[in-house]
């Protein structure tokens, strides 16, 4: 079986074109290859498949082996495998999520896939609560969905801050009966914030679409950001839009291709 390793920002995954590969138990594969050392080494496993209703379909498996609903860096680097792989000659293309059929528009030099946007769709903002941790601590943020859950915690200093530790306790926190992604986002002025991201069954990530969104989105519904905003990751910068008449957002960003493998017969046995 044939796989690519790609990253958007450091957020990395292994993907393979499910149009030709087939396999029995994608979950399985996910935790397996996500393993440093005896595995690829991933945040997890992406399916470029079939679509009835768009040009493709996605499927993103964690690195738990839990499936997602969607990826904001992963859906950017299925547009540059598609592409590039010349399973396409558009540059304009849908492609079909759990959270629903995402619009992307690719930015082409020489043959190479540079940077992609994407229609991320109606973002869900609740209001901001307060939920009690088992360590009888109360934390505050603001529940936001971009088609997948993100819980999004404003923090003084977010490179001081105890992502590992306070990432592991919201995720799971009875609150969020699915689990959920934490933002800890740090604003710095009226269109720059600085965040980190604990991935729901990932962990800790250099980077998160969706997560991206959920974050400005949340500094925007309080007034504290414009509707442009840079969001500063580990892995590097995502530009962030907000269309207030049609209430949809907008995410740009490059994609990357690391490298080709192929998986042996006796890794793929379970």
């Amino acid at each position: 079986m044939e796989f690519t390793k790609m990253h958007g920002l450091g957020n990395d995954y292994v993907y393979i074109n499910a149009i030709k590969e087939h396999y029995d138990n994608w979950a399985f594969l996910a935790k397996k290859v996500s393993q440093p050392h005896f595995g690829v080494g991933s945040d997890g496993l992406i399916l470029i498949l079939p679509s009835e209703s768009a040009d493709f379909k996605m499927r993103i498996f964690n690195a738990d082996g839990s499936e997602g609903e969607m990826c904001g860096n992963g859906i950017r680097c299925v547009g540059k495998y598609v592409y590039e792989n010349k399973l396409t000659r558009k540059t304009h293309l849908f492609i079909e999520t759990l959270a629903g059929i995402k619009e992307l528009f690719l930015r082409v030099e020489n043959n190479r896939v540079v940077m992609v946007q994407v229609n991320m769709g109606t973002p869900v903002v609740e209001p901001s609560v307060c939920i009690s941790l088992p360590d009888n601590r109360d934390i505050f943020g603001q529940p936001v969905s971009m088609g997948n859950p993100h819980f999004v915690v404003p923090v003084a200093n977010v490179f001081d801050y105890p992502v590992e530790r306070m990432g592991q306790l919201i995720e799971r926190n009875p609150f969020f009966p699915n689990r959920t992604n934490v933002e800890f986002v740090e604003i710095r002025d009226r269109t720059h914030i600085k965040m980190r991201v604990w991935e729901r069954g990932s962990g800790e990530t250099y980077a998160c679409g969706t997560g991206a969104c959920a974050a400005a989105m949340s500094g925007i519904d309080q007034g504290f950001l414009d509707n442009t905003v840079d969001v500063e990751l580990l892995g590097g910068h995502l530009q962030i839009s907000y269309d207030s008449f049609y209430d949809t957002v907008q995410m740009s960003g490059p994609a990357e291709t690391v490298f080709t493998g192929t998986f042996s017969d006796s890794f793929l046995a379970e």
